[in-house]
């Protein structure tokens, strides 16, 4: 599959072979929600913490006499059921990360691709260089596309120039081919690669 290749003002600046493997399947939904799901899951802090029963520091004292009152028996202030006592089986901090095999993560990758392309919201562009680094500059040239976010994706080594100059701009991400991932691709409207990491994330996923 041939695809055209653009320049960041939306010119002509060639063509590109890509393999029908990686930018042509059909798509996979089940793949990519779980693709996802482990992303976001990994991304979790997992801190959150409540005290239990024998964390809080109050009184171990019997609150009242054993016999006689009519109520239930009580010999701590730190029960469950008291205002100020323990939380029972609450949140406690760990890692909500999971596994997710290698093959389900690029069939995950190539099912987002495909579907960007598929949905014609995939361009290929030479290189991310402004001549002038400047936010208002870089705005001009994205209005070319018309889309309502963008995920650019670059080479191994991002222009410090333009990774400031996009930096102030809502709706604009810009990362190295190697920090691609299925859950930012899905999230922009409109997926911008360089030449250089198409030829990266083919051979990666091949």
């Amino acid at each position: 599959m041939k695809l055209q290749v653009k320049t960041l003002s939306n010119g002509e600046a060639g063509e590109i072979e890509v393999d029908d493997n990686v930018f042509g399947i059909e798509p996979r939904a089940d793949i990519l929600a779980r693709v996802v799901r482990w992303q976001l899951a990994k991304r979790q802090a997992g801190t959150h913490k409540t005290k239990e029963r024998g964390e809080i520091n109050r009184t171990h004292t019997r609150i009242y006499r054993q016999k006689g009152t009519g109520r239930a028996r009580h010999g701590s202030a730190n029960a469950n059921l008291f205002r100020g006592g323990g939380v029972s089986h609450g949140p406690r901090v760990r890692s909500h990360a999971h596994e997710l095999p290698k093959k389900v993560r690029r069939l995950g990758m190539r099912s987002a691709l495909s579907a960007k392309l598929a949905e014609g919201k995939l361009i290929v562009i030479d290189t991310l260089h402004l001549p002038e680094a400047k936010t208002k500059a870089l705005k001009a040239q994205l209005a070319v596309f018309g889309a309502r976010s963008y995920l650019m994706v670059g080479g191994a080594e991002l222009d410090a120039g333009f990774q400031n100059a996009a930096r102030n701009l809502e709706g604009v991400d810009v990362l190295p081919q190697q920090g691609a991932n299925v859950y930012d691709i899905l999230r922009r409207d409109l997926l911008i690669m360089t030449r250089d990491a198409v030829q990266h994330l083919e051979a990666r996923l091949k």
